[in-house]
């Protein structure tokens, strides 16, 4: 049996490798960027940066401190200092401008490890995977803030695989790394983007403040949907795609509009008719009036079942 095209296939060969790749190269330069200005301090002693992925200054002056390890200290009965309140509030800011969970796909180191187990995923032809609730992560979201109000502690960074990550690079090899193999076995072995999209409370947290972000994906374009499904194939949160794309809610208009897109660009990048591209929350318009497409929406509910 002969293996099916990989997704972005047609996009190659109409705009080139990168082409078809430009925001995923642009997703790995940012996060190997912010690992690299955390890194280069204890590495090599130039401290662009000093502290860690919950709390640091950047060249000495700008404060950034993680809002969902803040919450969990305050629950926790500690009185936060200044300086990590502005951090806080200069971090949601800048999210909620770009979507909460742009953090997920620009900024979050594990990004890179589930990507590699989805990848692994198509060349082995693994197609069996656990079927986890998306709900779950708003439930361990919940259990991570109840934990800190009963212990007192930020309980949950002891083994959130975000800030294992960060440590394994520095501290090298240790329970850090078990912490990440096991989400990347999680993703590669029983369920595919299960970790970040079905499990990780951080991503559950930053969702919420992509609720009215102004920065969005479009199907400005829908109207030249070939049915290819290359986006539902690529994106990780695959069931955002159909409202925008084929018109399945009402007042959702051409815009993906859901929380949990991660507004990583994927969908751009493979899609060869250009039907995706970054807007704002407020403009729905089309490029071409949307034709009846109704085999179109059941192959796409087959998608979002699959």
């Amino acid at each position: 049996m002969a293996r099916p095209e990989r997704p972005g296939a047609e996009a190659t060969a109409a705009r080139g490798w990168f082409g078809s790749h430009k925001w995923l190269v642009a997703r790995r330069v940012s996060q190997l960027s912010i690992l690299a200005a955390f890194l280069l301090g204890p590495l090599a002693g130039v401290w662009i940066v000093k502290g860690n992925l919950n709390f640091s200054y950047t060249l000495g002056v700008l404060p950034l401190a993680d809002p969902y390890v803040l919450a969990q200290s305050v629950i926790a009965g500690h009185a936060p200092e200044r300086k990590a309140l502005i951090g806080a509030a200069i971090v949601l800011a800048v999210y909620f401008l770009v979507g909460g969970r742009a953090y997920c796909s620009w900024a979050c180191p594990v990004n890179m490890v589930t990507d590699l187990a989805h990848w692994l995923r198509r060349r082995l032809g693994i197609t069996k995977s656990v079927r986890i609730a998306r709900s779950l992560r708003y439930w361990v979201l919940g259990a991570t803030l109840v934990l800190a109000g009963a212990t007192g502690t930020i309980a949950w960074e002891l083994v959130n695989p975000v800030s294992m990550f960060h440590r394994g690079l520095i501290f090298g090899v240790g329970a850090a790394w078990t912490i990440v193999l096991a989400v990347f076995l999680l993703d590669l072995l029983f369920s595919d983007r299960g970790w970040c999209g079905r499990v990780c409370p951080v991503g559950a947290f930053y969702s919420l403040l992509a609720l009215k972000s102004p920065l969005r994906v479009t199907a400005a374009r829908r109207a030249h949907c070939n049915d290819c499904l290359d986006c539902y194939a690529v994106c990780p949160e695959k069931q955002v795609i159909k409202p925008a794309l084929k018109g399945a809610s009402r007042g959702a208009g051409a815009v993906i509009l859901s929380p949990n897109c991660t507004n990583c660009g994927r969908c751009i990048d493979v899609c060869s008719k250009e039907v995706f591209r970054f807007g704002l929350r407020y403009d729905g318009r089309e490029d071409a009036p949307s034709p009846a497409l109704p085999g179109a929406v059941a192959r796409a509910a087959r998608a979002d079942r699959a």
